[in-house]
């Protein structure tokens, strides 16, 4: 057959016959390379490579013939993990989990290989079998029934799968996989396609579900075409920062549960440890009567978070005075200035102001607005807020404070951490159950009655 070549862009995959030097997707210049596609058999025969034996072709079926799936799901022995991925892990999924390098991936996905007493097959192409013996001697856990496999040619692994019959088979990463089928170099686009096309009709076929390792852009998305993740049920990000001992697990894409999850780790010498009450651990525990810091009762997905908010309001040195958030939108932050200037009359306009959410976690939950509020007010008046009080509440473009979702649970959770009072917006007050949180709840309705109310 004739030699197939396509041109394809090197920062979202979009596929174009010629070159192009401005890409009409993502907009970036000079990003389209050539790859040669030679197609050397049917996608009947790419399939017949590593299925053992020939299967029937499926036939249509009624919708109440098909068997539900809703109770198989297999308990992956990580509560975190278990969370974001919607309670267990479902078979015949293919999961994509993605992040900076060294942020802890391999050593998550060797920590569930460890951990589970069932069928393993760990595959890697980036590492030899000596150095992933060592990470899991410095993990500790042991299973048995654990297998290593190191190559690059998906058909291969494929077969060996297909022998072997694991029970989850784990891809240590899809961008050092090559298929035999195209005549390109591994980690280019139709590399990266091809392959993760052939895990997935594996996993769909087999009902065996697969964990798949990607790397990122320089941007922080997901390398590869964006197919990669169209392809995928489950698309994982881990983030955090190398400089704090916390890494998040956010779900990006779940076809088979919430995508409001996350999961906390904590690393530690011996691998990522599961933090199951990460409120205690967010929010320092000293006395000093410092300013410019307020808790947020925040929510994230179904789990309450207590965050503590940490803002610093100086004198500009400089002529034009700096603006600076760190794990929170720095517009947000802009647009919560402006309102404290109009409705309260504070003067931030000659200020530098810095906000910083402690803990290096990234919050886009609109409850902390209050919190954020009042950080910002006692470090410009340098009055110190008790650490006994916690505050969740939007604040919008008039001064009012909005009221939040799971308004409840929030309260609840500042109970259970010991705090003495929680102010929440007066606003739909009246549908919170009329019982005893443990805690003062107290209601505000404008910027104005916090100013009175604390900084008095």
């Amino acid at each position: 057959m004739k030699v197939k070549s396509s041109f394809f862009c090197s920062n979202c995959g979009t596929e174009s016959p010629k070159w192009i030097g401005k890409c009409p997707s993502c907009g970036e210049w000079n990003t389209y390379h050539e790859e040669i596609l030679e197609k050397k058999t049917t996608q009947e025969e790419k399939s017949d490579a590593w299925r053992s034996s020939k299967k029937e072709k499926s036939a249509p079926k009624k919708l109440e013939d098909v068997s539900s799936l809703t109770a198989s799901r297999i308990d992956t022995h990580d509560g975190e993990l278990n969370r974001v991925l919607g309670g267990g892990l479902v078979m015949g999924s293919i999961i994509l989990v993605g992040g900076q390098p060294g942020i802890g991936k391999s050593t998550l996905l060797l920590q569930l290989a460890l951990k589970q007493q069932s069928k393993i097959l760990y595959v890697s192409g980036e590492e030899s079998e000596e150095q992933i013996k060592m990470r899991a001697n410095r993990i500790g856990h042991k299973n048995p029934e654990c297998y290593i496999y190191t190559d690059v040619n998906v058909t291969q692994i494929l077969k060996e799968a297909n022998k072997l019959q694991p029970d989850i088979i784990i891809i240590d990463s899809v961008q050092t996989l090559m298929s035999p089928f195209i005549d390109s170099t591994p980690g280019s686009i139709s590399q990266v396609r091809e392959c993760t096309g052939e895990l997935q009709r594996y996993a769909k076929e087999t009902n065996i579900p697969v964990f798949v390792i990607g790397h990122i852009t320089k941007e922080g998305g997901i390398a590869g075409p964006k197919l990669l993740e169209h392809i995928v049920d489950v698309v994982l990000q881990f983030e955090g920062d190398q400089h704090y001992a916390y890494r998040i697990l956010r779900t990006l894409k779940n076809r088979f549960g919430s995508t409001d999850e996350i999961g906390i780790y904590a690393m530690d010498m011996f691998g990522l440890r599961e933090i199951s009450n990460p409120s205690e651990l967010l929010i320092s525990p000293d006395d000093d009567k410092l300013s410019g810091s307020a808790v947020a009762a925040s929510v994230e997905g179904l789990r309450p978070l207590l965050l503590e908010t940490q803002a610093l309001v100086s004198p500009a040195i400089y002529g034009t005075p700096q603006r600076s958030a760190t794990g929170f939108d720095l517009r947000r932050l802009s647009m919560l200035l402006a309102v404290l200037e109009k409705r309260c009359g504070l003067a931030f306009g000659q200020n530098d102001v810095f906000l910083n959410i402690a803990g290096g976690i990234k919050v886009t939950d609109p409850s902390i607005d209050l919190a954020v509020v009042a950080a910002l007010i006692s470090s410009l008046q340098d009055i110190h807020i008790n650490k006994k009080i916690c505050f969740a509440g939007e604040v919008g473009l008039s001064g009012e404070i909005r009221p939040v979702s799971r308004a409840e649970q929030r309260i609840q959770e500042a109970g259970r951490l010991g705090f003495d009072t929680i102010y929440i917006s007066k606003y739909k007050s009246e549908l919170l159950p009329k019982k005893n949180f443990g805690v003062e709840v107290k209601m505000l309705s404008r910027i104005d009655d916090l100013l009175r109310e604390i900084f008095a």
